[in-house]
């Protein structure tokens, strides 16, 4: 454990399945845009849902970096999608931050999702981009320096967990993690 790989209280360089539920009630802001994070999903290099399983690429060399570290990536040619690295530099493992309770800058959330409904903001990990306007250019960028600002959370919350969503492979790894009850989740929890 170094110091560079604690945020808010969470030592990023633990597995991803373990560090996903931690991150569950911790604010996550973007140039002061941001919220709590009340979904997420866990990837490794050993899982075969991962953009690490086949090793390193262009696209996913930034999954390979130090943990505490951005990994953006375009879903399907149309949406960003936003994962905190984690383990060490050459692993390949990360968190997919699948949505947040929007907290922090709501008018501009609601200008660049051009959506009023709070519970739409953020309830997806495109619309959570496109909302605190994450693109490939925080690709590899430190979790611990501006643009962006993780804060502890204040309390523990009860978090769920189920299958991932989305994926064709794998599909049965309970690696999603959320809020028990939060309204903001992308789907609700069986």
């Amino acid at each position: 454990m170094t110091a560079s790989s604690i945020l808010a209280n969470i030592d990023f360089a633990q597995p991803s399945a373990l560090v996903a539920p931690q991150l569950i009630g911790v604010t996550v802001l973007v140039n002061g845009v941001g919220g709590r994070i009340v979904e997420v999903e866990a990837y490794d290099r050993d899982d075969p849902a991962s953009h690490t399983y086949n090793g390193p690429t262009e696209r996913n060399g930034s999954m390979f970096g130090p943990p505490g570290h951005a990994y953006v990536y375009l879903s399907h040619g149309i949406h960003w999608c936003l994962n905190f690295v984690c383990m060490e530099a050459g692993h390949g493992a990360g968190v997919l931050i699948r949505a947040l309770e929007p907290l922090h800058g709501l008018g501009a959330m609601r200008v660049r999702r051009r959506q009023d409904d709070e519970r739409m903001l953020c309830s997806g990990p495109g619309k959570l981009c496109q909302a605190l306007a994450v693109t490939r250019a925080y690709n590899g960028l430190s979790l611990a320096a501006p643009p962006f600002e993780l804060i502890a959370r204040e309390r523990e919350p009860d978090v769920v967990i189920g299958p991932r969503i989305g994926i064709s492979k794998a599909v049965d790894v309970p690696w999603r993690f959320g809020e028990a009850g939060s309204k903001f989740v992308s789907r609700p929890f069986r």
